[in-house]
């Protein structure tokens, strides 16, 4: 990490302080392979560390944390606060009686005609008949809502146009 931001990878002195401290406590030897715990590129800033001590670090827009669960929980739970967030996406699932095969050329043309969306298609087969999850996403709910009823709308042309060819 230290290599890709063009600074010297360091033991952090603060990073020393608290692991030295959390072994004698623990009546540890703070040996050179626990001292690799501390390294960490210079100027980075430390993401706390409060289940093991050791901590996580920021280097630019990278965030460093361990990978134990519980530990990686901790570290998240302390910068959150401080992370910037966009525009939510926001998504709605709409189910298809339908395979991929018969929805395929008309999803098309529903994304088409609402590029500001994100339409994905999830085929599914209980051992019988195929279906699809339709997932559409978009950051304003105005524009899902009108993806959503063109999908609602396709899926009823669909089921009509198969209807009229196989009558009851």
């Amino acid at each position: 990490m230290s290599r890709a931001f063009g600074v010297e990878c360091v033991h952090d002195p603060l990073a020393m302080e608290l692991l030295a401290a959390m072994y004698e406590r623990r009546g540890m030897e703070f040996t050179e392979a626990r001292r690799r715990m501390a390294r960490m590129p210079n100027g980075s800033r430390h993401i706390p560390n409060a289940v093991s001590t050791a901590p996580g670090f920021i280097i630019g827009n990278v965030h460093v944390m361990a990978g134990v669960p519980q530990v990686f929980q901790a570290m998240l739970n302390a910068i959150l606060p401080e992370l910037k967030t966009g525009t939510a996406v926001l998504s709605r699932s709409v189910l298809s009686p339908f395979g991929e095969g018969d929805i395929g050329g008309p999803l098309t043309l529903v994304q088409k005609a609402h590029p500001e969306t994100s339409i994905g298609s999830y085929p599914k087969f209980d051992g019988k008949n195929f279906s699809t999850d339709i997932v559409i996403r978009a950051r304003d709910e105005t524009v899902l809502a009108a993806a959503e009823a063109a999908v609602a709308m396709m899926i009823a042309d669909i089921t009509a146009a198969k209807a009229e060819k196989n009558p009851v």
